[in-house]
């Protein structure tokens, strides 16, 4: 059975890989399909999507030869993804998209005032680590990453490469975790309105890793109810850091309010060391089955919703 790997980030967010070159690792790891799900961004779709119909191409002319550990290698789709950052009783609640209309003019306009309340917060941000005698400025992250979203990622990223701290988490632990005095929230959407709004672009919204997120279960439970109600279609039941009774606990779940399960690994590349692509930390496995029971719901849910328009 193929596996595939449906929670990945670029450099056009927080990842260290650009999308062309998360296609040519997804072949070497034996993927049958990936979803590029950079936060509040879909920059690098077009890129990774022109990647891999490159490659598949050669593979159906016959020029691509063996992986290097001597596998034939196989077809690749890249599925167009986003991941949204939002605020659920002050909680970041994460709902990733998978196969959205990226190119719907309203998903555009709502993606780019998601890019301007980041550019108010990220202005913000540095403005208060100036003043604790950091040279960093909105400018210079744009410069140093460019043609990204600026994340806390980035801020660790920059904070490490000149050497005010010693490692990454060192920098969320000082000065840009939520708890610093130097954080500055910005305006988010509630979980609701961006499942509402992956639904309206004919995607299929994932209530991301909920074990992160360290709610009882009753607030879980009481969550998810509620996203079903709003169009949710999915949870993350496979997932890089899961214990056994995360998994079963995501699995329950779903059944219980007749949700798919999703899985990935939530790879970064360099900005999440030892976390691989398709693997995680090396006992993740997504399922190709998983994949198509997503593509099933999917399209009933968008035809029902058409009927309905009809009606």
């Amino acid at each position: 059975m193929n596996i595939v790997d449906l929670h990945v980030h670029s450099n056009k967010s927080d990842g260290s890989m650009k999308p062309s070159e998360l296609v040519g690792l997804a072949v070497e790891k034996g993927l049958s399909a990936f979803a590029l799900t950079d936060h509040d961004t879909t920059e690098g779709i077009a890129e990774a999507a022109n990647a891999a119909w490159e490659y598949n191409r050669r593979l159906s002319k016959g020029e691509i030869g063996p992986l290097p550990n001597g596998q034939s290698p196989i077809s690749l789709e890249v599925i167009p993804g986003i991941e949204f950052s939002t605020e659920y009783k002050k909680k970041d609640i994460h709902i990733v998209g998978l196969y959205i209309d990226y190119e719907a003019s309203f998903f555009k306009e709502k993606i780019r005032a998601f890019v301007d309340a980041r550019t108010i917060r990220n202005k913000k941000m540095c403005e208060n680590l100036q003043e604790a005698g950091i040279d960093i400025s909105y400018e210079k992250l744009q410069e140093t990453f460019p043609g990204s979203v600026i994340t806390r990622g980035h801020y660790a990223k920059y904070l490490f490469n000149q050497g005010y701290v010693k490692t990454m988490p060192d920098a969320f632990e000082r000065y840009v975790g939520d708890h610093t005095k130097y954080f500055v929230p910005r305006e988010k959407v509630t979980p609701s309105q961006a499942v509402q709004l992956i639904r309206k672009a004919k995607g299929f919204p994932v209530l991301a890793h909920p074990p992160l997120y360290h709610m009882s279960n009753g607030d879980l439970d009481t969550l998810v109810k509620s996203l079903a109600d709003d169009g949710l279609l999915g949870i993350e039941a496979i997932y890089s850091t899961y214990q056994q009774s995360d998994e079963r606990q995501m699995r329950s779940l779903a059944n219980k309010y007749g949700l798919c399960i999703s899985g990935g690994s939530d790879f970064h590349g360099g900005t999440k060391p030892g976390l691989e692509l398709a693997t995680g930390y090396g006992k993740l496995r997504v399922p190709e089955d998983v994949l198509l029971r997503i593509k099933t719901v999917l399209e009933q849910a968008n035809q029902s919703e058409n009927l309905e328009k009809h009606l």
